[in-house]
């Protein structure tokens, strides 16, 4: 018999496809806990069925009142509490942040389970640097900000992983084809899942692909680290006019500066012609 587990906050993470990637750890944690703290009630029962555990559930997102995050504090003082997301490690484009900072604000006491997450397993997969990576979430899905937030990370010297969707990866690959120029990327999706697939290349021969065989599924989309730019392949103007539709001269050439490492005041002289 398991040994009764202690009062706290349990953050277990749980599969992202393949049902076989529970630790025992876990499927012990889950079946010791007073309750489930979970986004949707549906998908955890499903995965508490295949365990064949039953236990109480109680949901909990990024959305849930004070008053509910109040009681699972209240709950986790005195008996064991879980906390799951959907799939994978909680709090990673997840929710579960601010009931953990409660809890430790308040002294309770915090245990992760390590487990799947989906960043890391396509991380491994795409064949870029792994040394040093940095995973940014969802990238905006307004045409401005994402790439106001793909040109702040441009000259950042690590692998940039993010998570998609399916209807937005084409106009994601097209906006790091603008902003991070010459950079590999890869696209890795359906993973641990039966068809599972990472692809790699320029974004354009990405973009190509995908339009003739139009993507299912979560993504998690990844950019190799800035290298040396080749600045005969790439087009200057058409990145500043890119800029321009949205900024001034200055702001365009800073922009543009950052992401192929050219010179500031040309791009600024050449900004100034084509405005």
């Amino acid at each position: 018999m398991d040994a009764p587990l202690s009062p706290g906050l349990y953050i277990v993470a749980t599969p992202i496809g393949n049902l076989g990637d529970i630790t025992l750890r876990a499927i012990t944690t889950l079946r010791g806990v007073a309750a489930v703290a979970c986004e949707d009630t549906r998908v955890t029962g499903k995965l508490l069925n295949h365990l064949g555990i039953k236990q109480r559930m109680i949901r909990y997102d990024d959305h849930a009142s004070t008053e509910t995050r109040d009681y699972l504090l209240a709950l986790a003082a005195e008996q064991p509490l879980a906390l799951v997301s959907d799939a994978g490690t909680p709090l990673i484009s997840d929710p579960g942040y601010k009931l953990v900072r409660a809890a430790r604000e308040a002294g309770i006491a915090v245990t992760s389970l390590p487990g799947p997450s989906a960043a890391i397993v396509g991380l491994t997969l795409s064949g870029l640097p792994s040394d040093r990576f940095l995973f940014a979430g969802f990238l905006p899905a307004k045409d401005k900000a994402r790439g106001d937030a793909l040109a702040a990370l441009a000259a950042v010297p690590a692998t940039l992983v993010f998570y998609e969707t399916a209807p937005r990866l084409a106009d994601c690959l097209a906006a790091i084809d603008q902003y991070l120029p010459g950079r590999e990327v890869a696209v890795a999706r359906e993973l641990t899942k039966r068809f599972e697939e990472c692809r790699s290349g320029q974004p354009a021969e990405l973009i190509a692909h995908y339009a003739a065989h139009p993507p299912k599924g979560e993504i998690v989309l990844m950019v190799g680290p800035p290298g040396e730019v080749d600045r005969a392949a790439v087009d200057v103007d058409a990145l500043l006019r890119a800029e321009l539709a949205n900024a001034k001269a200055s702001q365009a050439a800073a922009a543009v500066a950052k992401a192929t490492g050219l010179d500031r005041k040309v791009l600024y002289a050449r900004a100034l012609e084509l405005k």
